[in-house]
């Protein structure tokens, strides 16, 4: 392996401080190389030469060190006073390109390493100028850099492949609940199985309990919903199947306290918003803990009941987790509670709430408002499609097996994206570390 000479950037750059300050610059013509990655106008330039631009403050604010990122501009621009434009002095020895690339793959080591300050952490002028930087021909430089673009140009063609395979993953995902809560995906099982007991009779089922459970007095009978008209219904459903309200599959639908709770270090797991992922699964290091003393005024917020589903109905809407069992919990902010009747299961009942037409209207005409949350009435009155209970069983049968392929389909593109990655890295090395 050979070794490359070193040399200091003060030997081979100018280092020079942005002329104006970010907020008094006055739009126009021409660049304005500012910390963001995205540039601003400024109507006077400051600078018509190719070179680094490098932030002299932290990226991440007070008492830490960090650069997001550095810039490289050509032409003329202006820069902000709180970076610095670095300039190669002969062209002929050094590429400010070559410069960039060779900064931003080890901006940790070599700048951010240099910030000082315990507070304001910025990056000395002069510590810049002291950075070695591995000198080739400038020949091999341009080869080098020719090589890169061409590498860079490929792989950024395959890293929009990559995206656009996650896309359709992710539409395949909601394809296969949306034919799952249409019926499509049992449709030939239908065809093999045409004396099960229709949803009809389910309902009577779930009434029937309901009844005794408010004669008991453990819910309460709540207002009765209207009838269904056909001009309501999205789409078609097999004859088996009954459009119905998700008020009436449920013995409790419940709200989450409107309060913020006071955590603690130990006592009932608290799941909010921010505790639900749209895989259907529980983020365990984002739970806190709240005393069981907190919701006493509503001891149905408590949820020690296995199958219960927590839907986010504010922030990441629409996104639903089943509660496992011997998990005591209760509800936290921006969430509620569906307990759907004891028989159905409830991976089918979360299947059919996240893929709701109703539910996904609500959220589409909630983005964009300041408070951005779907109330109790409407979650209590959208209509959802129930299947016979044996369909159902079968319907999470197939969907499981079909999200266990699309989640395989997932590894297997994220592994081509870190390949990806690696080789950009060991393009990028290969002129510095020879």
């Amino acid at each position: 392996m050979t070794e490359l000479r070193k040399i200091k950037i003060s030997d081979l750059c100018t280092i020079e401080k942005g002329k104006i300050g970010i907020k008094k610059a006055i739009p126009g013509e021409y660049p304005l190389v500012v910390t963001a990655e995205k540039r601003l106008t400024c109507n006077e330039y400051h600078f018509d030469k190719t070179s680094v631009i490098i932030p002299l403050v932290s990226s991440t604010g007070h008492g830490h060190a960090s650069l997001k990122r550095i810039h490289y501009q050509e032409g003329k621009f202006a820069v902000g006073s709180i970076l610095c434009v670095v300039t190669p002095k002969d062209n002929n020895i050094l590429d400010a390109y070559f410069l960039y690339k060779f900064l931003d793959l080890y901006k940790e080591q070599l700048l951010v390493s240099r910030m000082k300050g315990m507070a304001n952490v910025t990056l000395p002028m002069k510590e810049i100028g002291k950075i070695e930087i591995p000198l080739i021909s400038i020949v091999e430089q341009k080869k080098w850099i020719n090589s890169f673009k061409i590498t860079h140009r490929n792989i950024t063609q395959f890293d929009t492949e990559i995206t656009n395979q996650q896309v359709y993953l992710k539409k395949l995902r909601q394809t296969i609940l949306q034919e799952a809560i249409q019926g499509k995906l049992t449709k030939e099982w239908r065809k093999h199985n045409q004396n099960v007991e229709p949803a009809s009779e389910l309902l009577k089922k779930i009434k029937a309990e309901k009844d005794k459970l408010i004669k008991e007095k453990k819910i309460n009978k709540g207002k009765p919903l209207p009838p269904i008209k056909p001009d309501e219904i999205p789409f078609e459903i097999p004859e088996t199947w009954q459009w119905t309200y998700t008020s009436e599959v449920c013995n409790y639908i419940v709200d989450c306290p409107h309060s913020t709770p006071k955590f603690i270090d130990t006592g009932y797991n608290c799941i909010d918003t921010t505790c639900v992922n749209d895989r259907g699964e529980i983020l365990l290091n984002r739970v806190r803990k709240v005393s069981i003393n907190t919701f006493n005024s509503r001891n149905e917020r408590l949820v020690p009941a296995r199958g219960d589903i927590i839907y986010s109905r504010e922030g990441s809407i629409g996104q639903a987790v089943i509660l496992p069992d011997k998990y005591p919990a209760c509800l936290g902010q921006r969430v509620m509670l569906f307990r759907p009747y004891r028989e159905i299961p409830s991976v089918m009942f979360r299947f059919i709430v996240v893929s709701s037409f109703f539910l996904n209207k609500l959220i589409e005409n909630h983005k964009g408002i300041g408070a951005k949350h779907v109330n109790m009435k409407d979650l209590r009155g959208s209509l959802i499609p129930l299947p016979p209970l044996d369909e159902q069983k079968e319907i999470v049968s197939r969907i499981i097996k079909l999200i266990k392929y699309c989640d395989e389909l997932e590894i297997h593109i994220s592994k081509t994206q870190k390949y990806s990655e690696t080789l950009m890295q060991t393009v990028l090395k290969e002129a510095f570390e020879r």
